[in-house]
């Protein structure tokens, strides 16, 4: 079954018409009148019957579109540890600690998504930073577009500034960084257990030619120990 067009004096016509085999040969018969071409046109008829069509006939659309070489890239997101992670990054108050320690700071990319999406990665696939910025492409992690690399490596420096020398009491050899307040602030949470488990706090910080590297006391510190939120 095709639309076959004709044309009678100055108008052209357009019919639906199918092949059928009549006394050993094939013919066509016509079905449907569908009018006028112009008119067809105007009206859109014929695209209507078209879209009508493809519903019943997704195989040959499909086919048709290989054999043009228009298939539509398809790609797939996950968004099942975003959905559990997200929420327990807010009820534990991770992200109001760090919201509130970044006010006034001025930093023009979100360094609290930074520090999500260090920890979110450190949770499902234990990495450097360098194949965070490639994991994340298989998710969907809202405020992350944008980041880049170097990006993870400022938040992460960020976090190792050293405090003032006034809020340098009770330290150790280490001298009290950000990442100290974080953790001092979060061990009344109520869920730290999560908390427990991210190993994000690793001290950074950049030298004057702008590239991260890790600091002399590096290492990879927890938000909270055991002994913490006993």
């Amino acid at each position: 079954m095709f639309v076959r067009e004709k044309r009678i004096g100055p108008y052209s016509y357009l019919y639906l018409v199918e092949s059928v085999r009549e006394d050993g040969k094939n013919r066509q018969r016509i079905i449907h009148t569908l009018g006028r071409k112009e008119d067809v046109e105007r009206h859109g008829d014929l695209d209507r019957l078209v879209r009508s069509v493809a519903r019943l006939a997704q195989r040959s659309m499909v086919l048709s579109l290989l054999e043009e070489g228009s298939v539509p890239q398809l790609s797939c997101k996950r968004i099942g540890p975003l959905l559990l992670f997200e929420r327990l990054w807010g009820d534990t108050q991770c992200r109001a600690v760090l919201d509130e320690l970044l006010a006034g700071r001025g930093f023009e990319f979100p360094v609290e998504r930074a520090v999500f999406l260090t920890v979110l990665h450190r949770l499902m696939i234990s990495g450097a930073d360098r194949a965070c910025e490639q994991w994340r492409g298989d998710y969907r992690i809202a405020g992350v577009d944008d980041l880049q690399l170097h990006h993870l490596y400022r938040a992460m420096a960020w976090l190792g500034e050293e405090l003032p020398e006034g809020e340098q009491n009770g330290r150790t050899l280490a001298p009290r960084c950000i990442n100290d307040l974080v953790e001092e602030r979060l061990r009344g949470a109520t869920c730290s257990p999560i908390c427990r488990s991210c190993s994000w706090i690793r001290r950074h910080y950049i030298s004057k030619a702008g590239a991260a590297r890790p600091s002399a006391s590096a290492g990879i510190r927890r938000i909270t120990d055991r002994s913490s939120i006993r």
